[in-house]
């Protein structure tokens, strides 16, 4: 109903009331009094419905209109119809929003947005878990208060966002962020971090990874340069110093042969993702091998050595399963004193799982070394040269095979009473007949 039509409407509805109101009044010859009281009749009757409204309006939760007669049935109807579009366009801003916030939430950065004066205005759940912000508790509260880094304090006052800044989570130490500021308004801000904590941790595995493997080729490369040196003139050379420069030769090129398998098993394991649940890996036939190698190595050592398996299948990739396996035995023969007991063990645990071990009576290793024993090239001896310093490989390949697996290395070893190397394999993996 548009306004000139209202006007009008309104104007008939007063003319049928008053006009047959006066007529009455002047045949009985009170015409003005009756005229006064149909006017304040009428007012009261508009009051009431004005009332009505009011109480509606303030007062009533439901959206349905009283009824109402003439032109206030209008009025309430027209007055419902902008509060049903109202509520309509609430609802649609309302999820708006939420998708809104589904998206940032979807998104695999913290997001912040703030005000040119700092104040924090949102953020989403990632701004919560990397700053420890709460989110609207916090809101209006500046960042430099918040996030109390020097560093980043620095970075917003200068107002130069053209370049990140990576500093670690305020709440997680162990979490490295790279920062980014984006102006998208006059007066508003977005900051957007990511975890690049594991692109640190793979560019600084690259660089040990590159030193170390130079400072491993570097000892060998220098005996055999050292050697055929010596071999440009072999008339010289006395037999005996001809067969040492032999020896050593060959056993330098036996340590690069073995380094280079290694590191090709470790890059094999690298980009290996093959389903476990797809393969059988014989766990008894393949210790039985392991057995045979421990004692060709056990030759010159003289240890004792028992083998204790059950014949127990498990879901997992062969291959990998014996790296692990022979690496820990190997390690027992070799770093343990000649004459030695070492134990292997492959039998069930509590819980229903399956436990490998390999217990020997050695020398033990400190406590400070043992956390870092799965670490690539790490070793408690530092020499290259000993006869006792491997690679510092043969753990980080066991270490890689058993969590394809699903399963971790545990050391328990004690200076002077020996160490025992395990693993648990999950009773999911388990083949049962």
């Amino acid at each position: 109903m548009d306004r000139r039509y209202s006007v009008l409407f309104i104007l008939k509805g007063l003319l049928w009331f008053i006009i047959p109101v006066g007529f009455v009044g002047w045949l009985l010859g009170y015409f003005w009094a009756t005229l006064a009281i149909a006017l304040t009749a009428l007012a009261a009757w508009h009051y009431y419905y004005q009332y009505k409204l009011v109480d509606w309006l303030w007062h009533r939760r439901t959206m349905l209109p009283p009824s109402a007669p003439g032109s206030w049935s209008y009025i309430y109807d027209g007055i419902y119809r902008t509060q049903r579009r109202s509520q309509q366009r609430r609802r649609a801003l309302a999820r708006l929003l939420r998708r809104f916030r589904e998206a940032s939430e979807a998104i695999p950065d913290a997001a912040i947005v703030f005000r040119k004066d700092g104040s924090l205005i949102w953020c989403n759940k990632l701004g919560q878990f990397y700053f420890g912000l709460k989110w609207p508790a916090d809101t209006g509260i500046r960042l430099s208060n918040l996030i109390r880094y020097p560093e980043f304090i620095a970075y917003l006052q200068q107002g130069d966002f053209r370049e990140d800044i990576h500093l670690p989570s305020p709440v997680r130490e162990d979490i490295e962020l790279e920062i980014r500021v984006m102006p998208y308004s006059d007066d508003q801000f977005l900051l957007m971090a990511r975890d690049v904590t594991q692109l640190k941790q793979l560019e600084q595995m690259r660089k040990d990874f590159v030193a170390n493997v130079s400072h491993e080729l570097k000892t060998p490369l220098t005996v055999l340069q050292g050697y055929l040196e010596m071999l440009d003139e072999p008339a010289d050379l006395p037999p005996t110093m001809m067969k040492k420069a032999v020896t050593d030769m060959q056993a330098q090129s036996d340590r690069m042969r073995n380094l280079v398998d290694q590191l090709l098993s470790l890059s094999r394991m690298d980009v290996h993702r093959s389903d476990i649940f797809d393969r059988v890996a014989d766990i008894p036939k393949l210790i039985a091998a392991v057995e045979q190698d421990a004692q060709r190595l056990n030759h010159d050592k003289q240890h004792t050595i028992s083998f204790d398996v059950a014949p127990i299948k498990i879901h997992g990739i062969e291959d990998e399963m014996r790296s692990a396996i022979s690496n820990l035995v190997a390690n027992a023969i070799h770093y343990t004193q000649a004459g030695g007991q070492i134990k292997v063990t492959w039998k069930m645990a509590v819980g229903g799982d399956i436990e490998f071990s390999v217990q020997d009576n050695g020398p033990g290793i400190p406590a400070e070394h043992v956390g870092r024993l799965t670490e690539r090239f790490y070793r408690v001896d530092k020499d290259r040269n000993s006869k006792k310093g491997g690679s510092g490989l043969g753990l980080a390949i066991v270490q890689q095979a058993l969590e394809h697996h699903h399963s971790r290395l545990n050391i328990d070893s004690v200076v002077g009473r020996g160490s025992k190397f395990s693993f648990r394999i999950s009773e999911e993996l388990v083949i049962r007949d």
